[in-house]
């Protein structure tokens, strides 16, 4: 588990392996969200 993930998009979707999936989880209480995507190529 970790606060980052670096995840590959192919012909503008989410690039994942066949047992790959991003799940989200608040363990100590809600707080405000930020969230950064950068786009690295064409």
């Amino acid at each position: 588990m970790g606060r980052e993930m670096v995840v590959a998009v192919t012909d503008g979707t989410l690039d994942f392996g066949t047992w790959e999936q991003i799940f989200y989880g608040e363990f100590d209480g809600r707080r405000r969200k930020r969230v950064l995507i950068k786009i690295i190529g064409e």
